[in-house]
Formats: C-alpha cells, structure tokens, sequence
C-alpha cells in the first residue's frame, strides 16, 4: 500500500508514541521523534514530554477497530486544526505542513500524527491494528502488501502460533 508522508511516516510516528513507555522522559521522546525522521523544533522540556505522551493515549484508541474510529480521528483533527501549506524548509523538496514549522514541538507532532491517522484511516482503516496476541497491546500501521497483519512482530506471532500448535496436539 502506498501511504503519502502523512499516512505513512505520521501514522507510524503516531503507533511510535503510542507504543512508547508512558514514563518516557523529554530525552527518550526527542530520540524516538529523531528515530521516526521527525526533526523536533529545539529541545523538550517534561512538560511537553508530558504533553506528548497524553497526546499519545488519545491517539491510542484510533488503533483500536472500532465503529466509532472515524470520530475520534476528526476530534483529533479538530484540536490540531490549521491551514496546510507546502513548505521547502532545509532545502527539503515541497512537503506539507500542517502546523506552523516553527510551532513549538509538541503542536506540530499533534498535527502532524492527526493528519497521518486521519490520511491512513480514509485510504484503508484495517491498516491501523493491535496486536491479536493476548496481553500485547502493541499498536501497529500494516504497510504490508495484502494487508492482513495481525500481530506487533514476528515474535508475537510465532507465539500465538506455537501455542494453538501446543493445544492441538495435546
């Protein structure tokens, strides 16, 4: 599946945050933004790496398959609400911007991780997922080719797979 920027680096930074310990400090958030080529604006005090991580549990349930996915991600869009423009900044080709690019960090990741749910959802909403294995709660953006993923990782997987294998041959 194809993604543009905001469906697929935004929506994949947005499972980032999600998935992210809850008690990450400003230092692990600035290293997992850089980690997802998201290029944070100065340095994160804690409470912006507070802000970001309550940002973070209301991205969580948009993950989640559930009637109501649509509606969450427009309050999402509505908090975060600004006039997209196309900025060059860096000497970086034309790119959409959807806060201003030198808006403090934790607004411009607000609208930016909206923006990419928002675009992930209307292209294909069973590409936002939890892993299927019990007691995971890892959240994932499927970028595969037929779109059935399931779990978080491989691992995941193998060991829900070992464990039906296990109860079938007991």
């Amino acid at each position: 599946m194809h993604f543009n920027p905001y469906g697929g680096a935004a929506a994949e930074l947005a499972a980032a945050l999600v998935n992210a310990d809850p008690d990450s400090g400003a230092a692990d958030l600035l290293d997992l933004l850089r980690e997802h080529g998201y290029k944070p604006v100065g340095a994160l005090d804690e409470r912006q790496a507070r802000d970001l991580t309550a940002w973070a549990a209301r991205l969580s349930p948009v993950f989640d398959h559930t009637p109501d996915q649509v509606d969450l991600v427009n309050d999402l869009l509505a908090e975060t609400a600004a006039k997209p423009y196309i900025s060059t900044h860096d000497d970086r080709p034309p790119h959409l911007h959807f806060a201003p690019e030198h808006a403090p960090t934790p607004h411009r990741v607000r609208a930016f991780t909206a923006a990419g749910l928002a675009h992930a959802v209307c292209a294909d909403p069973r590409r936002l997922g939890r892993c299927a294995r019990p007691g995971c709660r890892t959240v994932y953006v499927d970028t595969s080719r037929n779109g059935r993923r399931r779990f978080c990782t491989t691992r995941c997987a193998n060991r829900v797979h070992v464990a039906d294998h296990r109860t079938r041959t007991a």
